[in-house]
């Protein structure tokens, strides 16, 4: 009898244990992905190994199906670039290899077409060559922004998708080796695990956890299918948009867009803690990664009974960037549509610091050069090589400050 009553005890304690919201995760799993534990997930590393494990287990919870070579895993082994110049080489044997694993997902919905959503985990690890950080003392780069945030909302999106927009299957993809020249995502695209002419779209997140106080959000690759820009306006209410057409930037989607596959790249824009221990979890902007994380399910949504979107080639802006022989060290600041380039953080010890710039300037004449955008700024800054000299002319507030600056 003590024994049923002690039966019947457990029955209802557990009937009545809540059960886990999965929508509500996305800090828990930015603090675990973003905690020091992992040391920076540099591709290849136990760090990596054990994100790797941790978002699998996210995917078993989600109820996802495996769509790895090895359950949700697709293990792919290179050895890295000595020459910047050339292709890395997979499945590869002998000293100097990597493995790193991306992770899928899969949503079977038994539709005829599949969208692919997908971020990165990997990071820098300790630094290397990366690294914007200027210490000669070791310290763990935990990349909670970059990009711990776009799995968060990958992970989001994926409880959202669960039972919802039928019409397509999803296949749900944490990439390695971005870090590295967008490996995981190329291996993929050379190796998939599913028929890729039959994808509709990919939706790509890289760094979408610094939203600004203008909330202004980047999307790349607009240009990439007839449909994007129309749907994108339709279901903003939030955001203060910024849209690039082309398919090309230097982040995943890269990689199926030069496959033939419509693409969009969501981001929030660079700060000052961008590859530098200081990208931390603490420093997000939560609430507007919930925001993101809505409104891209609102875009697939609108786009659940649109079959297989068209693709269309797009310019490739970075054709025509000029190449340098030296930089100012500031990191600018993406998002800015005003006229200037603003300067969004001084890295330590360059040229940009020594001058006495700031944070915030906006950058309105350089040499000869007046600067209205980005592109014009690159051009102005291409004609300089170490040793010279020059003057820049910022906006700092209402006045136009003039300083020398040396290369």
């Amino acid at each position: 009898m003590k024994n049923s009553i002690l039966i019947l005890f457990l029955g209802v304690l557990y009937s009545c244990t809540p059960e886990i919201n999965q929508e509500s995760r996305i800090k828990e799993d930015v603090s675990f992905l973003a905690s020091d534990d992992l040391e920076g997930r540099q591709t290849g590393t136990e760090g990596e190994k054990k994100a790797s494990k941790y978002i699998a287990k996210r995917f078993e919870e989600l109820g996802l199906s495996k769509k790895g070579t090895s359950g949700y895993l697709q293990p792919f082994t290179f050895k890295p670039k000595t020459n910047p110049h050339d292709e890395v080489k997979f499945d590869v044997n002998g000293d100097g290899t990597i493995t790193g694993n991306n992770i899928l997902g899969f949503i079977d919905n038994k539709a005829e077409n599949t969208v692919i959503i997908g971020a990165h985990y990997d990071h820098l690890g300790f630094g290397g060559e990366g690294s914007l950080y200027r210490d000669s003392i070791k310290a763990i780069h935990n990349g909670a922004d970059d990009n711990a945030s776009g799995v968060a909302v990958l992970l989001n999106l994926a409880a959202k998708l669960k039972t919802k927009n039928t019409n397509n299957n999803y296949l749900f993809m944490a990439f390695s080796g971005e870090e590295m020249g967008l490996l995981g995502s190329n291996y993929f695209v050379k190796k998939p695990t599913i028929d890729t002419k039959k994808v509709s779209y990919m939706i790509n997140m890289d760094m979408v956890g610094r939203m600004k106080k203008d909330s202004s959000l980047a999307v790349y690759g607009t240009g990439t299918s007839p449909i994007f820009k129309q749907v994108l306006k339709s279901h903003n209410n939030n955001f203060k948009l910024i849209q690039q057409e082309s398919g090309i930037g230097p982040s995943d989607h890269t990689s199926f867009y030069l496959a033939d596959m419509p693409v969009l790249h969501f981001f929030t824009g660079q700060h000052e803690d961008y590859h530098k221990p200081g990208d931390d979890s603490e420093k997000l902007n939560y609430d507007g990664m919930y925001l993101i994380s809505d409104y891209i399910f609102n875009i697939i949504s609108d786009l659940d009974d649109n079959g297989k979107l068209a693709f269309r080639k797009t310019k490739n802006e970075s054709d025509s960037t000029p190449r340098f022989k030296v930089g100012m060290g500031v990191i600018p600041d993406y998002l800015f549509d005003g006229k200037g380039m603003r300067i969004d953080g001084i890295s330590e010890d360059k040229p940009a610091q020594k001058a006495g710039l700031q944070k915030g300037d906006i950058v309105i004449k350089l040499g000869d050069s007046t600067v209205v955008n980005m592109m014009s700024y690159m051009r102005a800054l291409s004609v300089f090589k170490k040793g010279d000299k020059s003057k820049v002319v910022v906006k700092r507030g209402e006045a136009e400050i003039e300083k020398e600056i040396n290369f």
